[in-house]
């Protein structure tokens, strides 16, 4: 071996050891220290602002500019006027790990909420690993993103209960409410929210499901399974997925002459699913929510639902109320932690108890998932009439 393949070998060795002491774990932080606070708090948006579930974005961006522009009115946070960076993920699962990216890489926010789809913010997860940027999403609840067994996604947080309380809920209801022995399901099975929920409320639910069915997202024609559900008999059609299927099915259910009560999870939350359904087909309607106006959890609800109505001319629902928490939580997180970096942020995150929300009372638990109430909700002529409180 001559002495320039020895210098040439000698510059591998040392080049090959540099990446791999640049290289991370799966799932360990490239970014240990986090992003700086500097002369502002900045928080970004990963948001559905375009696209499928477009109005989960409009109602979350709401909530959240509401509940900046309250914070910086009395100083910001630790002293320091909040800058938000808002970014587009189009509804797009990969569309939400780039916005996530350049939130974290290039704006070097100290904080995210976002998204409200359980599959965009799995997307997400990565980049805040690897950035040490916390995530509090607002109205995401597959099981599996804050954590997976035991092992806790350390930058994942949410600010609404995991479908495993929402599924004991539904199926408690159906069970103990509606007397129903039997139900059918219908639900999207390209989506993990509906998918991880059907799961929690199959393992739940004591009676017999009769008929199981399934969709995907983007179809708008439900005739031929309706059809052969509709020659059967069962106490409630159980419906998970997003509204913009939801709505339509139960329209087309309705028109089949299915006067079932229907029983659905916290997405149909959104007045959008009403207004596809239209008012005589969303009758008899029951949902799972983070949140109901007409059942104010305390005085800072009150407050929020005021200020929400004399803004925007109509009641907030959970879209906007869990956003506007989801902020609040950072703002809580930061100032109890002093925060210097987006790690401390996270820090503080897991360590809330009892922290007073316009959606209720929460505390973080081990596993990053808060401990809350839900609200059982019932729709009438596309219009909520009633909502009962969850304790979980």
């Amino acid at each position: 071996m001559n002495k320039s393949s020895k210098v040439f070998l000698s510059v591998l060795a040392v080049a090959a050891v540099l990446t791999l002491a640049s290289c991370a774990a799966p799932g360990e932080s490239r970014n240990a220290n986090g992003n700086a606070i500097g002369k502002t708090f900045k928080i970004g948006y990963d948001i559905e602002m375009t696209g499928a579930v477009a109005a989960y974005g409009k109602g979350s961006e709401r909530g959240a500019d509401m509940a900046v522009a309250e914070l910086n009115a009395a100083g910001g946070i630790n002293g320091k006027k909040i800058e938000v960076v808002k970014k587009d993920n189009k509804s797009d699962n990969a569309e939400s790990a780039t916005v996530a990216t350049n939130l974290m890489a290039n704006d070097k926010v100290n904080a995210v909420v976002g998204t409200n789809a359980s599959s965009q913010t799995k997307a997400m997860i990565p980049n805040a690993n690897k950035f040490a940027v916390p995530i509090v999403a607002p109205t995401s609840t597959n099981n599996e993103l804050t954590h997976q067994g035991n092992k806790v996604e350390k930058y994942v947080f949410r600010a609404i209960f995991p479908d495993s309380f929402q599924g004991k809920v539904i199926s408690n209801f159906v069970t103990d409410k509606l007397k129903a022995e039997n139900v059918a399901v219908y639900y999207d099975n390209s989506s993990d929210y509906a998918k991880g929920l059907y799961q929690n409320f199959k393992d739940n639910y004591k009676g017999k499901i009769s008929e199981v069915a399934t969709f995907q997202a983007g179809e708008k024609d439900f005739q031929a399974q309706l059809s052969k559900l509709s020659k059967e008999k069962f106490g409630a059609l159980v419906v998970l997925g997003y509204y913009q299927e939801a709505g339509i099915l139960v329209k087309q259910a309705r028109e089949l002459g299915m006067t079932m009560p229907v029983v659905g999870g916290d997405v149909l939350a959104d007045p959008t699913f009403a207004s596809l359904a239209g008012e005589k087909a969303a009758n008899n309607i029951y949902f799972v929510s983070g949140f109901s106006s007409l059942k104010p959890a305390n005085d800072k609800t009150e407050a929020f639902i005021k200020n929400y109505k004399a803004k925007y001319g109509v009641a907030p629902s959970a879209y906007e109320a869990c956003a506007y928490d989801a902020v609040m939580m950072i703002n809580e997180a930061a100032v109890s932690e002093k925060a210097k970096t987006s790690v401390d942020v996270a820090n503080g995150l897991a360590k809330i108890k009892n922290f007073k929300g316009v959606t209720g009372t929460i505390t973080v638990n081990k596993y990053h998932d808060p401990v809350k109430s839900a609200y059982l909700v019932k729709l009438e002529n596309g219009k909520e009439v009633s909502a009962e409180i969850i304790n979980p």
